[in-house]
């Protein structure tokens, strides 16, 4: 297929929205319009032979005696000339008679849009009517100046409202915004780089908001045939400390992302991208970015490089305010979340107080193409993470219309521990929640203009991720196409950094919550397809306002009593948001324990002790994992984590009084009966707003290391049959997806058993 046929079948099956998506053209703006049909309509030849393909302002304003004040009308050289944008019908790509008979009536051709295969041209206002009746002409439109609007993503997230921002002001990347965009919060990067100097990750002033580059690789820790012992970790201001940072430093690298995943990967969570058509803005286009790379030129890593990441983001994250870590990411799924390395590295990050998200993975469809479940990678199989799956929003911005990815990963997590020698899968509900992944247009990186290699890895071995946009690329300005969970999972990161900047004391699990809460559950999809539902940033804006602005300095301190209120509201919490015009009900739903479900106002009314992100609880399991700070002369007190001193509390309560117990409504799984964790996920919010669960009158209370039975419903076994195929059709992953100890992007990622086309090309 063409890029140009493939870029057809792009906008039948996308429903691109383009007043969201134009922008600027150097310091004018393209308004591309379908050109007004006159009322008084144009004999076919003659004088006024063409005027039904004139927008009506510009057909006023070329009749005119009197100039009418436009941006795009100016008077030259004592003549009034008008830019407009020409839409053309003709076949030819080039548009070479189109041009040629601009230049004869004695206009300029100043750009060539061949996403709408049309111009934009400077002609005499006298010469425009001339223009409209050449065969290639379809119609004629004033270069109008518009106001800046969502980009797609911005739109169909919910990030557009007027709970969360508007662009207040200014144009491009020097605009600015009224309401929350994550300015002051950082969200780190675990990828394959992230380029500085791309245009989408400048500040209002022009400066970069990648605050540091640092590549984990130089460490060479990864290699295992190096000599000397290099455990022990360096304390602040030392001169090993000094060393180690010099040698991770890439600050100053000619290429920061030679493969191309992690710098799209960073656009989505904080790309601020006004400033050309596509509008690629990502969610939270003011926060602060901080690149940790992690894999190679070919997307690949190793766990070891991965872990020593995360390390360093622990380390720093008081010192640069690091609030968000971003893993797009997988890694072999076969170890419980209890023993496995980066599982254990993800839960220790959430304890610092930095809120995880990591890709679900793109193992939903079987190299056959049926379903599979039960194909959760790691480190997004791990409890304290939020665990994010792909939405396919198909161009628009409502929501009626969306699905969810073949692609995506579905639950439960099979990673498993032995047992005796018998193997025990954890089964945790996963995803939590879904985001749009599917052709979602963002920054591309590309290697120095003197290099002799204008794109990525990514995009020079897939080249239909960037001919099926069909625009100019500029250096500095490149974009592209992309999809996966790691591409949803970004967006949900940069949604977490806006929810910080609105409410800097949430913690991780709470924040896991509210996106949750508020989620919208898309129709005919079950908990473990879609988790809680599908992202919804202007509801958990509302809900992150109206919770106590000092949750983590307090549950540090110890200082709020289990069902103390935490609410700054009186008014009951929301039911559903108002998005694109449609209402969105919240799923009211949170996942807990690992395979439990909860709902009800007191969760976050009253305080809940599973809210300290220093507890984790799953498979009938709680830990509680503190970190302990370096202390001393010159070192900034509770600021640099030294290292984790982690135990098995007993008697902790877990939960308060007047939560709603969920689990019970779902009853047993059953694929063919839709029920259990097979139960649509409308199906339970209906339930869960009409009143529908059970209040724990007691709350839930952990009792010489045991959860009591009160509100467990779902068994702490098997929530699948162990066959590899179940007798109603369902395919059940089992074993490693990938490579033992190997690390890779989770875009274009192959495998033998999963077919992973969609992860890359996107599915229509």
């Amino acid at each position: 297929m063409t890029s140009k046929s493939r870029f057809t079948v792009l906008i039948e099956h996308r429903a691109l929205d383009w007043r969201t998506a134009l922008s600027t053209l150097g310091a004018l703006t393209v308004l591309v319009a379908a050109c007004a049909v006159h009322n008084a309509q144009a004999r076919p030849d003659g004088p006024g032979a063409g005027q039904h393909k004139i927008a009506r302002d510009l057909l006023t304003e070329t009749t005119s005696l009197r100039e009418g004040g436009h941006g795009w009308s100016k008077q030259v050289g004592g003549k009034r000339h008008v830019q407009l944008v020409v839409v053309s019908n003709s076949d030819d790509p080039e548009l070479s008679a189109l041009r040629a008979e601009v230049q004869r009536l004695g206009g300029h051709v100043q750009a060539r849009h061949a996403i709408v295969n049309g111009l934009t041209v400077r002609l005499r206002a006298d010469q425009v009517q001339a223009l409209a009746q050449h065969p290639d002409v379809q119609g004629l439109s004033p270069n109008r100046s518009v106001q800046r609007s969502a980009s797609s993503l911005e739109e169909v997230s919910g990030s557009n409202t007027d709970v969360v921002r508007k662009y207040s002001s200014g144009s491009g990347s020097s605009g600015t915004y009224d309401g929350v965009d994550g300015k002051g919060i950082g969200i780190a990067v675990l990828d394959s780089g992230v380029m500085r100097g791309h245009r989408s990750f400048a500040a209002a002033d022009g400066t970069s908001r990648v605050k540091r580059n640092v590549d984990m690789r130089n460490a060479k820790l990864s290699d295992w045939l190096a000599a000397g012992d290099t455990s022990t970790a360096p304390a602040p201001g030392s001169l090993a400390l000094k060393v180690y940072e010099a040698l991770i430093n890439n600050d100053n690298a000619g290429t920061h992302d030679a493969y191309g995943h992690g710098t799209h990967v960073a656009s989505m969570a904080a790309g601020r991208a006004a400033y050309q058509a596509p509008d690629s803005t990502g969610i939270a286009p003011g926060a602060d970015i901080y690149d940790v790379k992690v894999l190679d030129d070919k997307g690949q890593g190793t766990m070891s490089d991965v872990i020593e990441g995360i390390q360093w983001v622990i380390f720093h994250a008081r010192e640069y305010n690091i609030r968000v870590l971003n893993l797009s990411l997988a890694a072999a799924s076969g170890e419980s979340w209890q023993t496995d390395p980066l599982c254990i590295a993800v839960r220790r990050a959430t304890a610092a107080g930095i809120t995880v998200v990591v890709a679900a993975g793109n193992f939903g469809l079987a190299a056959d193409n049926k379903e599979v479940y039960g194909a959760i990678s790691s480190p997004g199989n791990d409890p304290s993470v939020i665990t994010v799956g792909a939405v396919n929003f198909k161009g628009t911005g409502v929501r009626s219309d969306d699905s969810v990815n073949l692609f995506s990963s579905r639950g439960p997590t099979r990673s498993a521990r032995m047992v005796n020698g018998v193997r025990v899968p954890d089964n945790l509900i996963k995803p939590d929640l879904v985001a749009p992944g599917n052709r979602i247009v963002g920054a591309a990186s590309s290697p120095p203009a003197n290099s002799g290699r204008y794109w990525n890895t990514l995009a020079n071995t897939n080249p239909q991720l960037v001919s099926a946009l069909g625009i100019p690329q500029l250096f500095g300005q490149t974009l592209m196409l992309m999809s996966g969970t790691s591409i949803a999972a970004p967006v949900v990161a940069g949604a977490a950094a806006l929810l910080l900047q609105a409410n800097p004391g949430l913690t991780p699990p709470m924040i896991k919550a509210i996106l949750q809460f508020t989620a919208s559950a898309l129709p005919n999809y079950n908990l473990l397809q879609q988790g809680a539902g599908q992202l919804n940033v202007d509801g958990a804006l509302l809900l992150a306002r109206s919770i106590r602005s000092d949750m983590a300095s307090s549950i540090e301190a110890g200082t709020l009593a289990t069902g103390a209120s935490i609410s700054v509201t009186k008014s009951p919490v929301r039911v559903s948001s108002l998005l694109s015009g449609q209402s969105a009900p919240w799923s009211r739903l949170v996942f807990a324990g690992g395979n439990r479900l909860f709902s009800g106002d007191a969760l976050f009314s009253q305080h809940q002790p599973i809210w300290d992100p220093r507890l984790v609880w799953a498979n009938g399991v709680v830990r509680r994992t503190v970190p302990q700070y370096w202390s001393g002369t010159g070192i900034a007190p509770k600021v640099y984590v030294k290292n984790f001193v982690e135990t098995t509390p007993a008697n902790v309560p877990l939960l308060s009084t007047q939560v709603v117990n969920a689990t019970g409504l779902v009853g047993s799984n059953s694929v063919r009966g839709r029920t259990g964790l097979f139960t649509p996920g409308t199906t339970l919010a209906q339930w869960l707003a009409s009143g529908s669960g059970t209040l724990l009158s007691s709350g839930l209370v952990l009792s010489e290391g045991l959860v009591l039975s009160e509100g467990l419903v779902l068994s702490e076994g098997l929530v699948l049959s162990e066959s590899l195929i179940l007798s109603e059709g369902l395919i059940l992953s089992e074993g490693l997806i990938l490579s033992e100890g190997l690390v890779v992007s989770e875009s274009g990622v192959a495998s033998l058993k999963f077919n992973t086309t969609g992860a890359l090309k996107g599915e229509d």
